[in-house]
């Protein structure tokens, strides 16, 4: 009777080490995943000593690359200034607007800096930081036919880059115009000058900079919709980068660094109709 006794106890005590065992392990895995095991952790990202950081190629004057093969901007700059106090070297990843979040979410890139608009549907799949700029959208066309009100579009053809928020605007409330979507920058710009389209809706800021070194267009339309806000975007759930991707942007903030970006970087680019003012926030 007794040896039975202490065969039940035994299975019982073995039972309950097995479960205590499995319940460690799983407490250890949840922890682990949030850095260790995550690629584009900050530790993770200082153990490598390289940030892979997105940004555009063909988007004058915030992510492009000049004619001696050198990627320069405003998103550039900033990316080489994070690189530099996370303590890293940084590796540039050529996107395009519609292949953005993609390139988050298959960890090709640890961050996004290319002109990146916070939506309430990208919010869904990705994390936003901080913004670092304001835009809307904005419309250009050709100065012999200008376009200075959005009812001059019914029926007529508009130009937008994939995944962009001016695609998003007119899809969603200005049904009455037919749109003609490209995957670059590049692609719809060289349309517009072909006379494929009556205007290009886009964001604002950077047309300004295009008409001006475009003169036989003019944004007839500076803004369109509601008011939106660039900023840096991490993976979902990449608390790690997002934290300290905030805490940078502050300081950066406070450091008035976005101003001296805009003056060496846009300021060059754009007319006397943009001021420092419509383009980076106040500081704080």
């Amino acid at each position: 009777m007794k040896s039975k006794l202490f065969k039940r106890l035994a299975v019982v005590i073995g039972s309950l080490a097995v479960l205590v065992l499995v319940l460690a392990g799983c407490g250890n895995g949840k922890n682990s995943s949030s850095s260790s095991n995550n690629p584009s952790s900050v530790q993770q990202i200082k153990k490598k000593g390289t940030i892979r950081i997105a940004v555009f190629g063909d988007l004058p004057p915030y992510g492009w690359v000049n004619k001696q093969g050198k990627r320069v901007g405003y998103d550039v700059t900033l990316a080489h200034r994070v690189a530099n106090d996370l303590g890293v070297k940084v590796k540039f990843v050529q996107v395009n607007a519609n292949n953005r979040v993609d390139a988050l979410n298959s960890n090709k890139v640890d961050l996004v800096l290319a002109n990146f608009t916070v939506t309430p549907e990208r919010k869904q799949v990705i994390d936003f930081a901080k913004p670092y700029m304001k835009v809307s959208v904005g419309v250009v066309s050709p100065k012999s036919k200008p376009i200075t009100k959005v009812s001059q579009l019914k029926g007529k053809n508009l130009i937008v880059t994939k995944g962009t928020t001016a695609e998003t605007y007119f899809t969603q409330s200005q049904k009455s115009v037919d749109l003609m979507k490209f995957d670059s920058k590049t692609q719809q710009f060289n349309a517009l000058k072909n006379g494929r389209a009556a205007a290009l809706a886009d964001d604002n800021s950077y047309l300004y900079a295009w008409s001006k070194n475009n003169p036989k267009y003019t944004v007839g339309i500076k803004s369109i919709g509601p008011k939106s806000y660039i900023a840096p975007a991490v993976k979902k759930g990449n608390k790690s980068l997002l934290n300290w991707t905030n805490k940078e942007i502050t300081k950066l903030n406070k450091q008035k660094f976005f101003l001296k970006d805009y003056n060496s970087q846009l300021k060059p680019y754009f007319g006397k109709e943009v001021k420092p003012s419509d383009i980076i926030l106040p500081f704080k």
